[in-house]
């Protein structure tokens, strides 16, 4: 699968979203094109450059204690804190320091921390940091086990976003459907491509993707 195409971010040519169309499931839904984010989590200056671009919606912001990093966003959650923390963004944590910290999940897919995790959350501003958002359903659900756990979330953002606001909250994020306006999702039993016998491509989530 050689079919890559990007979109370069209009003030950073380091930040580049780079995607395959197709035919690809999800955990949620069936996706028209797959992003791989995958440099821009783990290369150094490509995540460092992605972390920078994001802080700056949260400069003005309120108090934030806390970058929880879901989809193997934590190298991008660490640039981030940096970047917030030079800018003078206001931790109320001991230290004044950031936690940069990546959730757990239960057999049902619930949020659940450890009591020697439990402390980055309780009664912490939190910040939620996620690569792509399809439908919004795994952001409500992580918002859910923020709250649960006594957490307050103040922010969400991510690198791509097909929905504007998830769980109640407004979905920050760098690139968007106007950057992308054929990405379309639709639900597994209402996709079109599935109704014209569009063989799938590959199976994705967080993590990456499989072919089949």
């Amino acid at each position: 699968m050689e079919n890559y195409r990007k979109i370069d971010y209009a003030h950073n040519k380091d930040v580049v979203l780079r995607y395959i169309p197709g035919h690809f499931i999800t955990p949620s839904s069936h996706v028209s094109d797959f992003m791989d984010l995958i440099d821009m989590k783990s290369r150094q200056r490509e995540a460092r450059e992605t972390a920078k671009e994001i802080a700056e919606q949260y400069y003005a912001t309120t108090v934030v204690d806390t970058i929880l990093c879901l989809e193997n966003m934590e190298v991008v959650g660490a640039y981030l804190a940096e970047a917030l923390t030079e800018a003078g963004v206001l931790s109320k944590n001991a230290h004044k320091t950031i936690y940069v910290a990546r959730p757990e999940f239960n057999s049902a897919g619930q949020i659940i921390f450890r009591q020697n995790t439990l402390h980055m959350v309780m009664n912490k501003n939190v910040l939620l940091l996620a690569a792509t958002v399809t439908t919004g359903s795994s952001l409500e659900h992580a918002i859910n086990g923020i709250q649960y756990f006594g957490g307050k979330v103040i922010g969400v953002s991510s690198i791509f976003s097909a929905v504007r606001e998830a769980g109640g909250m407004p979905v920050s994020a760098l690139f968007t459907e106007k950057d992308l306006p054929e990405y379309a999702s639709y639900s597994p039993a209402e996709c079109p491509m599935c109704k014209a016998r569009v063989p799938v491509d590959a199976i994705c989530n967080g993590y990456g993707l499989s072919s089949l």
